[in-house]
C-alpha cells in the first residue's frame, strides 16, 4: 500500500523464545477447542433449521454460534453461516450485546466454557482457566503473571534480609516474571497461528521458510515477516527452522524515499483519479493521454445486491451465461478471501475454473497463457 512505511531491520542478539518447547502442547490446546466448537456449531445448526427466527431456540442457536466464534472465529461452518444474511445479522447483534458494558459477566461466562478466547480485533488470545488446566497438567494458577508489586512489597517487610539480600531476592521475582511473560506471550501468538492464519492463504512454506502472502494481490513476500514473534509461531507450527525475531533498526515512508530523487515521473493508467494526491505529495502534474483510437467500450449501469450471497450468485449465474457462449472470462477479486468464495459458487454450479492466488503461484505463466482460451472461466485477485 502507498502508506506502507520501508523497513530496515535485523535479528535481535539473544532470542528467548519457547516456541520449539510450547508448540505441541498447544496444537493439542488446539485440537481439544476445534472438537468442542465444531459440536457448538453443529449442535447449534440443528436448531437454526428446525426453529423459527426469534423463537427460544433460535437465540439459543445464535448465541451457541457466537460462543464457538469466540473461540474459533475462522471456522469454516461459522465463515459459511455468516454468507446468510439474516443469520449474520442476528450473530452482529448478540456481539454487540457480548462487548457492551452491560454484559461483560456474560461474555466472561462463554469465555470459562472454552479453552481459550480470541480477539481479532487486538490480536489477543487468551486462556481460560479450563484450557490453563488442560495445558499444564490440572494446575489451575499455571500461565499467569504473579502480583509483582505484591511480591516485592513481601520481600520489603521480610526482616530477615539485608539490603543486599532483598535486590537479590528482587531481581529473582523480575526474572520469574520475564519468563512467564514470554511463556504466556507465545501461547498467545502459537494459538494466532492455528487459529487464524491458514496455509496457502495467509501465508505459504516455500524452500523450509513461512512466506507471507499478499492478501490483497495474492503474491508471496519474501522477505517479510510477521511482528511480535507471530512469524516464529508460524514457523514452529510448519515444523520449520524457527529464525530470530527482528527488531527495527529504521524506518522511511515510501513517498519521503521517493521524494529523496531530484526527478520524479511515471505512467499509469489510474492516475487522473488520484491527481490531487500526487500534486500535494510530490508537486507532480498528471496528464491524461488520449486513446490512440476511439473507445469501443459500453459502460453499463452499476448492479448493486442487497447482501453478499446476491451478489455472489448473480455473479455465478452471469459466469454460466459467458461461459455457455464459449467467451473466456477472468473475474477479479479484492482478496485472496473473495476468490475463494466465488470459487466455491463455482464449483457448486459445476463450472471449470482457475484460480490465481499464492496457492497456485508457480502455475501462474501456464494460467495466464490458458486463460483466454475458448469457454475459460479465471478468477485472480488485484494483479
Amino acid at each position: 500500500e502507498a502508506r506502507t512505511p520501508l523497513i530496515i531491520s535485523g535479528p535481535v542478539d539473544v532470542s528467548t523464545h519457547r516456541f520449539d518447547i510450547l508448540q505441541k502442547p498447544v496444537e493439542r490446546l488446539f485440537k481439544k477447542q476445534a472438537e468442542l466448537c465444531n459440536d457448538i456449531v453443529f449442535k447449534a445448526i440443528k436448531k437454526l433449521e428446525s426453529s423459527e427466527p426469534k423463537s427460544d431456540d433460535y437465540e439459543e442457536a445464535i448465541m451457541d454460534i457466537c460462543t464457538a466464534k469466540v473461540g474459533m472465529p475462522k471456522h469454516k461452518k461459522i465463515l459459511k453461516l455468516m454468507e446468510n444474511t439474516e443469520y449474520r445479522r442476528a450473530v452482529e447483534k448478540q456481539e454487540l450485546l457480548f462487548y457492551s458494558d452491560s454484559n461483560r459477566g456474560l461474555l466472561q461466562r462463554v469465555k470459562e466454557e472454552l479453552f481459550f478466547s480470541i480477539d481479532e480485533r487486538h490480536g489477543d488470545a487468551t486462556l481460560s482457566e479450563k484450557g490453563r488446566k488442560s495445558l499444564s497438567g490440572g494446575q489451575g494458577d499455571a500461565y499467569m503473571l504473579p502480583d509483582i508489586l505484591v511480591e516485592y512489597d513481601q520481600i520489603d517487610q521480610d526482616e530477615s534480609l539485608n539490603e543486599e539480600q532483598r535486590v537479590a531476592e528482587k531481581q529473582k521475582v523480575q526474572d520469574d516474571f520475564d519468563i512467564r511473560n514470554e511463556e504466556i506471550h507465545n501461547i498467545s501468538q502459537l494459538i494466532r497461528a492455528y487459529c487464524i492464519y491458514d496455509r496457502d492463504t495467509h501465508y505459504i512454506v516455500a524452500e523450509d521458510k513461512v512466506v507471507i502472502v499478499d492478501e490483497n494481490t495474492g503474491y508471496p513476500m519474501p522477505g517479510r515477516r510477521f511482528s511480535e514473534g507471530l512469524h516464529q509461531a508460524l514457523e514452529a507450527k510448519e515444523g520449520v527452522k524457527i529464525e530470530k525475531e527482528t527488531q527495527t533498526l529504521a524506518t522511511v515512508t515510501i513517498q519521503n524515499y521517493f521524494r529523496m530523487y531530484d526527478k520524479l515521473s511515471g505512467m499509469t493508467g489510474t492516475a487522473e483519479t488520484e491527481a490531487g494526491e500526487f500534486k500535494d505529495i510530490y508537486g507532480l502534474d498528471v496528464v491524461a493521454i488520449p486513446t490512440n483510437r476511439p473507445n469501443r467500450r459500453t459502460d453499463l449501469n452499476d448492479r448493486v445486491y442487497k447482501t453478499h450471497k446476491e451478489k455472489y450468485k448473480a455473479i455465478a449465474d452471469e459466469v454460466a451465461r459467458v461461459h455457455a457462449e464459449g467467451r473466456p472470462i477472468l473475474l477479479g477479486t479484492p482478496t485472496v478471501d473473495v476468490s475463494e468464495i466465488l470459487s466455491r459458487y463455482l464449483k457448486g454450479m459445476k463450472l471449470p475454473h482457475n484460480v490465481l492466488n499464492a496457492r497456485r503461484h508457480q502455475d501462474e505463466a501456464e494460467i495466464i497463457a490458458n486463460a483466454g482460451q475458448r469457454s475459460a472461466i479465471t478468477i485472480a485477485t488485484n494483479m
